[in-house]
């Protein structure tokens, strides 16, 4: 196998998620359990997912996932956290999800994604809250101009872990 992959530049959307209080609740209640909720969430996200949008890559217990366009990944994004509530409620699901998205390009490696877009993505997911869909600004901007029932909360600049320019940050919220 040639370690050469061809490189293909791709514009849309990368979302991230977390599972928060993964690991603890592992070590309480067990790596069953634990497979058990990710499978809920797998299936939750598999049943959202919009033609076009896929699952990259799982991370533990958080999911890379990319959109072709910043308008649905932040409304699937805000369905998922509305149905994996409910299914908190019901205690299928035990613990909050929080979410990262970033509009811009990425390199497509075989099937996964990398660049600076990337990162950009994955930085935001760590600013979240458990229940939290939080967005870069050029997510936004992308977005909005389509987008019906979305309102977007300015968080504000935030200087995050490699990236050498502040993020400007906005909480996606269904209006």
């Amino acid at each position: 196998m040639s370690l050469d992959a061809a490189v293909e530049v791709v514009t849309g959307t990368v979302v991230f998620t977390d599972i928060v209080g993964f690991t603890a609740f592992t070590a309480d209640e067990g790596d069953d359990r634990a497979l058990e909720v990710l499978g809920v969430q797998e299936t939750a996200v598999v049943e959202a997912l919009p033609p076009g949008a896929r699952v990259v890559k799982e991370l533990g217990d958080g999911l890379m996932l990319w959109f072709p366009d910043a308008a649905s990944a932040v409304v699937t994004s805000l369905r998922l956290q509305a149905e994996l509530a409910d299914r908190y409620e019901s205690e299928e699901f035990p613990l909050w999800v929080r979410m990262g998205a970033h509009h811009g390009t990425q390199r497509c490696r075989r099937e996964d994604l990398v660049g600076h877009d990337v990162n950009v993505a994955a930085r935001i997911v760590d600013l979240a809250a458990p229940g939290e869909v939080l967005v870069s600004e050029a997510t936004v901007a992308a977005a909005r101009r389509v987008l019906e029932g979305v309102e977007f909360a300015e968080v504000g600049p935030v200087v995050v872990k490699g990236i050498p320019d502040a993020v400007w940050i906005y909480r996606a919220e269904l209006a």
